[in-house]
C-alpha cells in the first residue's frame, strides 16, 4: 500500500461512517429529574428524542398528554417552554417526535385505542393540527412543529394503527416530511404494531429488547437470544431498525446490557444489517453516562 493510499482509505472509511447516519434515540418526559428537553439535546448524544406520552386518545376520548410534572397541558401556556426547546433541538439537528401510548398501568388514566377507520382518521387530524403542520387554538407546544409521531402501542388489539400511520404519512410534502417511528416489543411479530409496520410507511423501528424475559428475545447474560431476535427484526418493511435497550438496571425490569458488552458483543453483529439505524435508550432520566460511553461505537 502506498503512503498516499492509507490516508485515502481512512478518509473513505470516515465518509462511509458518516453516510451510515447511525445514532442514538431516547425518550424524554417521564421524570422531572431528567432536566429540560433543551438540556437533553445539548448533550449532543441524541439524534432522535421522543416526547412521551400522549397516553389518552381514540374511541371518542379527548386526547391527553402526560409529561409527569414537566408541564400541565391542561393549563394554557404551561408547555410553551417545551415548544421553545423543540425548536432549539431541531436547530441543532435533533429530530423530535411525539410518542403515542406507553405502558398501560404506568399512569392511572392511561387508556387508548382506535375503534374504527373513522376514529383513526380523527386522531390523525388531531395530531396534525395540534403537534405537526396544521393549525389549532390549543397547540400544547405553541408554534413548534414536531418532526414526527412515534407509536409505542402496548395495549389493545392493534386495530386501525395502520390507518393512523397512513393518514399521518399522507401529510408529508417535499418541503416537510412527517416521520413515523414504532416501538414494538421484541417478540416477533409484535402483537400490537405488526400490521401497522407492514404498511411500509415507518421510517424508524426501535425494538424494545427489554421487559420480555419469558419471550427469549433479550439479553440475559449472553447475546444469543437477542441476536437471533434481531435477525428477524432487521428484515421488517421499514427504513431503519434500532436496538432498544434500558439505559440502566433501574430503567427496566430486565434486558440491561453493560456498555462494554454492547460494544464488543452486540454492535459488531447488528451493524452489518443494511437497515441498522442505531440504538434506542430507555430512557433519558437514567442516562447519566451510558450514551457517552457508547456513542463512539454506534
Amino acid at each position: 500500500m502506498t503512503v498516499l493510499a492509507l490516508p485515502l482509505l481512512i478518509l473513505t472509511s470516515l465518509l462511509a461512517s458518516l453516510c451510515n447516519g447511525a445514532g442514538i434515540a431516547t425518550y424524554w418526559g417521564q421524570n422531572t429529574g431528567e432536566g429540560t428537553l433543551a438540556v437533553a439535546c445539548a448533550t449532543g448524544n441524541y439524534k432522535f428524542i421522543n416526547i412521551g406520552f400522549l397516553n389518552v386518545f381514540g374511541n371518542g376520548q379527548t386526547p391527553q398528554l402526560n409529561l409527569v410534572g414537566h408541564c400541565n397541558p391542561n393549563i394554557a401556556g404551561s408547555c410553551s417552554s417545551i415548544g421553545n426547546d423543540i425548536a432549539g433541538c431541531q436547530s441543532s439537528g435533533v429530530k423530535v417526535f411525539l410518542s403515542l401510548g406507553g405502558g398501560v398501568g404506568t399512569y392511572s388514566n392511561s387508556t387508548y385505542s382506535l375503534s374504527s377507520f373513522s376514529d383513526a382518521q380523527q386522531v390523525a387530524t388531531f395530531l396534525w393540527n395540534n403537534f405537526l403542520g396544521g393549525t389549532s387554538t390549543s397547540r400544547p407546544f405553541g408554534n413548534a412543529i414536531l418532526d414526527g409521531i412515534d407509536f409505542d402501542i402496548e395495549a389493545g388489539t392493534g386495530a386501525n394503527y395502520d390507518v393512523l400511520a397512513k393518514a399521518l404519512q399522507e401529510h408529508s410534502t417535499s418541503q416537510r416530511k412527517v416521520f413515523l417511528s414504532a416501538a414494538p416489543q421484541c417478540p416477533f411479530p409484535d402483537a400490537h404494531l405488526s400490521h401497522a409496520i407492514n404498511t411500509g410507511v415507518f421510517d424508524f423501528v426501535w425494538v424494545q429488547f427489554y421487559n420480555n424475559p419469558s419471550a427469549a428475545c433479550q439479553y440475559n447474560g449472553n447475546t444469543n437470544q437477542l441476536l437471533s431476535s434481531w435477525s428477524k427484526w432487521s428484515t421488517v418493511n421499514a427504513g431503519q431498525v434500532f436496538l432498544g435497550i434500558p439505559v440502566a438496571t433501574g430503567a427496566a425490569s430486565s434486558g440491561f446490557i453493560p456498555p462494554q458488552v454492547l460494544i464488543s458483543q452486540v454492535l459488531p453483529t447488528i451493524k452489518s444489517s443494511p437497515k441498522y439505524g442505531g440504538v434506542m435508550l430507555w430512557f433519558r432520566f437514567f442516562d447519566t453516562s451510558y450514551s457517552n460511553s457508547i456513542k463512539g461505537s454506534i
